[in-house]
């Protein structure tokens, strides 16, 4: 087995679990017994730590002991529930996953040779920033609970924990003097706060009220509770120097750097860390949250994202100091409060803006900072490879110029629904680090998507790549997955993985998204590839649908494959309806418009009957949260508005396929330009997107009540429809 360096230093700042007892146990248990639900599971659980030269090493161990019953050993509470996981899908135990759950305890009795899992990375990594947004800006405790309950399985350790950053950073200011008319009006509606706490943006969509603030503060107190209970070590947000404008009449004396971000149609205000009120911000905002959450050991403080920096020129003397003196004073405001604690900071921009951050740039901004107080998130590895097809950041900044890091993939942006990505790249992708001459400090796998409850299958393995030091055989797994989440694999499944892995699962797409859904008139072709053998492949998966239909996760996926087939023959229709616009032939173009609508239709409907793909789940998670039909209104306004308009010019960014978006929002906007085009007259799309964003409420659905045959019927309805 392969070695990789471990930081000793970094394990012990992330709430490191101690010796075996109940206490430690208890979580995992409680776990086990509510995903499985099963009150009664034959299982002992015990913690025992394995010490290594360069480090504690992550392992589950498993076997079947002589009363019977299932004993796992662990590392931890987390290494238990994967350990629990691994056993269950190894044996006819089924899958949790986000559209649906078979999971269950299979009989000890049918168990094979005794099983041990050492783990290459001592952590596993979870989140990014933006999840924040596109995800679970909503939530509630119910759906944070079972999102925990997700990670443990998957053996996720190190999540960020973002909540109730507003309500602690607002007790600093109000105690600094700031009203809070100038606190609240600063922040941005939730779903868009990512890019407020990243100094992108302010004000956006609305202010915040003392009742988010008492609702996130409960929230996160649950979240944290119960992540510290399963031994993970939360990533808390530290303060990165953006401010209300308003800080000047309190502090004239401080000079407030206007940030720009998206070619400059958002702007922030920003505190430079050579300012002693940055450090007095900081510190104070560490010190109340701890007295609110208790100790956090790790912070994530993101000054530079996606915006230039104000430094002097590459290669002068004075942009190095300064970078060096940044980095010392943001790393100071959080040691201040707490000497243990690790700065974290994310290194998209690594990959994204080389044009600023060269190797001399980064390493002088690290210099300052003790190396075990310090830790980069690689998000975005895949990029590196298949997008950007640059050198890997490792490389590139020669091991991270001594700091640990994390490697990391986006397997999503926006949250986006459509398929993406090389799942053979995201099976073994991290053996190149593992084995590179660079790799320096790596101490974690993981991964970083902007949305979640998209693409199962890509989150399924790189979970299970996290904990593999070997090769992973990619077609002997997706055997082995669908037979966990269907029961069987048949033929027509392994043809579907063939054709799959031939179009959008062999190939990687920075933003798939089916041309319907870009406003009307202006992109012709998406970006989904959406190839021969991509509609092959589904209509494979349908064809076993005779022998998996009594299967509800394979009912959930035929909706959802069959709504993504719908939706690239949506595409051909457009590019025909036209084609016969050009052409002059209008009554075959209101035909095609016909056959049009009747599959966007149809994808809504199928969409109905999935747990997960529906516009009014998303929309009622927020009303939960208003405490008056004005404020439930609007944050139902501002969770349309993050996935479709977003805030010009990042329209229909986050492009969810999804009932309800569709014949509310896709459909009535093709409808419009069509109309535009018979008609001659413009359409102003801009106004129409805006008032559907702030008018509550959606119509009526259709659903069937024959969800296979339905999808079967659709298909073949689309047969006349050729790429």
């Amino acid at each position: 087995m392969k070695k990789t360096v471990l930081l000793s230093a970094l394990l012990l700042a992330g709430s490191s679990v101690t010796v075996s007892s109940k206490t430690d146990t208890k979580a995992a248990l409680e776990l086990m017994q509510r995903t499985t639900g099963c009150t009664e599971l034959p299982v002992k659980l015990k913690i025992s730590p394995k010490k290594s030269q360069d480090g504690t090493k992550t392992y589950f161990s498993y076997r079947v002991g002589a009363d019977g019953r299932l004993e796992i050993t662990g590392s931890d509470p987390v290494a238990l529930c994967r350990g629990f996981y691994d056993f269950a899908g190894s044996n006819g135990g089924g899958i949790y996953s986000w559209s649906g759950s078979n999971l269950t305890m299979p009989s000890p009795a049918n168990a094979g040779d005794e099983k041990t899992v050492v783990s290459p990375f001592p952590n596993h990594y979870y989140f990014n920033v933006c999840t924040f947004g596109y995800s679970m800006p909503y939530w509630d405790w119910a759906r944070w609970e079972k999102e925990i309950d997700w990670m443990a399985l998957h053996g996720f350790n190190m999540p960020l924990a973002q909540n109730a950053y507003e309500a602690i950073i607002a007790r600093v200011w109000k105690k600094m003097g700031l009203t809070d008319e100038e606190i609240n009006g600063y922040f941005s509606a939730p779903a868009h706060l990512p890019w407020n706490r990243m100094g992108n943006i302010h004000g956006h969509d609305g202010a915040l009220n003392a009742d988010w603030h008492k609702d996130q503060i409960e929230l996160q107190h649950k979240i944290l509770d119960r992540m510290r209970a399963l031994g993970m070590k939360p990533i808390c947000p530290g303060f990165a120097g953006f401010v209300p404008k308003a800080m000047k009449r309190i502090h004239p004396e401080v000079e407030l750097i206007e940030s720009k971000w998206s070619g400059g149609a958002f702007n922030n205000w920003m505190i430079s860390p050579q300012e002693p009120l940055f450090t007095e911000i900081g510190t104070a905002f560490i010190r109340e949250w701890e007295k609110e959450f208790g100790r956090s050991d790790m912070y994530l403080v993101d000054s530079f994202n996606e915006m230039e920096i104000p430094f002097p020129p590459k290669g002068t003397k004075e942009r190095y100091d300064l970078l060096a003196s940044y980095g010392d004073k943001v790393y100071q405001s959080i040691r201040r409060a707490n000497p243990r604690a690790v700065w974290v900071m994310q290194g998209w921009m690594f990959g994204y803006q080389r044009h600023i951050w060269d190797y001399e740039t980064l390493k002088a901004l690290l210099s300052a900072v003790p190396d075990d107080k310090m830790l980069l998130l690689d998000l975005a590895v895949d990029y590196n490879r298949h997008f950007w097809h640059t050198d890997v950041n490792w490389e590139f900044y020669k091991g991270f110029c001594g700091k640990p890091w994390v490697h990391s993939v986006i397997p999503s942006m926006g949250g986006k629904t459509a398929p993406t990505g090389i799942l053979e790249f995201y099976a073994n992708g991290h053996l190149d680090a593992l084995s590179s001459p660079d790799k320096g400090k790596l101490i974690a796998h993981g991964m970083a998507p902007e949305g979640i409850e998209n693409n199962e299958v890509i989150y399924e393995l790189l979970s299970e790549a996290g904990w593999s030091a070997d090769s992973i055989d990619l077609r002997k797994w997706l055997e082995d997955y669908s037979v966990r989440r269907y029961g069987s694999c048949p033929d027509e499944i392994k043809a579907y993985w063939d054709g799959m892995l031939a179009s959008v699962y062999g190939s990687f797409t920075d933003h798939p998204r089916y041309s319907w859904q870009f406003r009307p008139g202006t992109v012709k072709r998406g970006s989904v590839n959406a190839n021969e053998r991509f509609f092959r492949a589904v209509e494979s998966f349908i064809s076993a649908g005779d022998s998996l239909k009594t299967n509800q996760l394979y009912l959930n996926d035929a909706a959802e494959l069959t709504a993504l087939y719908l939706g690239a023959k949506a595409e051909l229709l457009l590019r025909e309806i036209d084609r016969q616009y050009e052409k002059g032939d209008t009554v075959r173009a209101i035909k095609l418009e016909a056959d049009f609508r009747h599959v966007m239709l149809g994808m809504d409907c199928l969409l109905e009957s999935h747990p997960n793909l529906r516009l009014e789940r998303w929309t009622d998670f927020a009303r939960a949260h208003g405490s008056d039909d004005a404020v439930r209104d609007r944050y139902e306004s501002n969770a349309k508005r993050i996935v479709t308009v977003w805030g010009p010019p990042v329209d229909d960014y986050s492009a969810r396929i999804w009932s309800g978006l569709i014949r509310d929002y896709y459909l009535p906007r093709w409808e419009h330009y069509f109309a535009s085009r018979k008609s001659g007259e413009p359409f102003d799309f801009a106004a129409w997107e805006e008032k559907w964003v702030t008018t509550p409420g959606l119509s009526a659905p259709s659903k069937t009540d024959d969800l296979f045959n339905t999808a079967r019927s659709l298909i073949d309805y689309t047969a006349f429809i050729q790429p």
